[in-house]
């Protein structure tokens, strides 16, 4: 098998270590024996390579860099990227690259930058009158969203329950609308507004975040999640992948559950 996945702007939009992600995504594929190709999506790439693509990246940025990808989004590759998601191609969108894929980010100042109209949501900076949201963060998914990857020979559970673990630092508090529903209900940390108690959302495949760290190395069945829909959306059929060993990012998740005092009962969790 083979997974091509498109990382957009990884030289304008890569902070706090999104670039893990890819690096995370590529060794769990190849570790199962999957071909991974990383195509670097530019400001000069064209959408026929974008298209090429099984599964979409994109991380976050400054400003200086959020306003050069953002134009470059709106002008040349907003249109292909939402017909891609709209396909159920599988993506992930951190950050600015999250906010970029709403309606619109509202500045402090009250500029109203245009998004791609691909989220139903909008995110709002509030400037001095609200502060910044930063700090690791507990979230605890919707089951009806994922289910873990199952041991060979045997099938998965609705009761399995999944924490992702992760670190905001973001200024602009997003609110979703009635079309996308959140990734899941923050247990520690401020999430998508630090008021409704939701972070990130999740529209068809494709999914919406404020956690870095990165998220997927933190949270190694998220990116098998990615990888197994991109595949199966490729091949039109059921894939089943290889159970990895996850002993060290378990216990490495174990140490943020302790420092953030979080012991809820974790039978039957991930």
């Amino acid at each position: 098998m083979k997974l091509i996945i498109g990382w957009f702007y990884p030289d304008l939009m890569s902070t706090y270590g999104d670039r893990g992600n890819i690096i995370c995504l590529k060794k769990r594929g190849q570790w199962r024996g999957i071909e991974v190709e990383v195509k670097n999506i530019d400001l000069g790439t064209n959408n026929r390579e974008i298209r090429k693509c099984d599964l979409l990246f994109m991380g976050g940025a400054q400003d200086r860099q959020q306003k050069i990808a953002s134009s470059d989004l709106r002008k040349n590759k907003g249109p292909i990227i939402k017909e891609m998601i709209e396909e159920n191609i599988p993506g992930l969108f951190v950050c600015a690259a999250y906010q970029f894929m709403g309606h619109y980010y509202r500045s402090a100042e009250g500029e109203d930058i245009e998004g791609l109209h691909i989220f139903d949501l909008y995110t709002r900076h509030f400037g001095k009158d609200k502060p910044r949201c930063i700090g690791n963060t507990i979230v605890k998914v919707s089951n009806s969203i994922f289910q873990p990857c199952p041991e060979p020979g045997h099938q998965s559970s609705y009761k399995t329950q999944i924490f992702l673990v992760g670190f905001e630092n973001h200024g602009g508090r997003t609110y979703l609308g009635t079309n996308c529903m959140p990734l899941g209900e923050v247990i520690i940390g401020y999430g998508n507004n630090g008021e409704d108690k939701t972070e990130g959302c999740v529209y068809k495949n494709a999914i919406g975040t404020y956690l870095h760290g990165p998220i997927l190395p933190k949270n190694p069945y998220l990116a098998d999640w990615l990888i197994k829909t991109a595949l199966e959306k490729r091949y039109q059929k059921e894939v089943k992948l290889k159970k990895l060993s996850d002993n060290l990012e378990e216990k490495a998740r174990n140490f943020i559950f302790q420092k953030l005092n979080f012991y809820e009962k974790k039978e039957n969790t991930y």
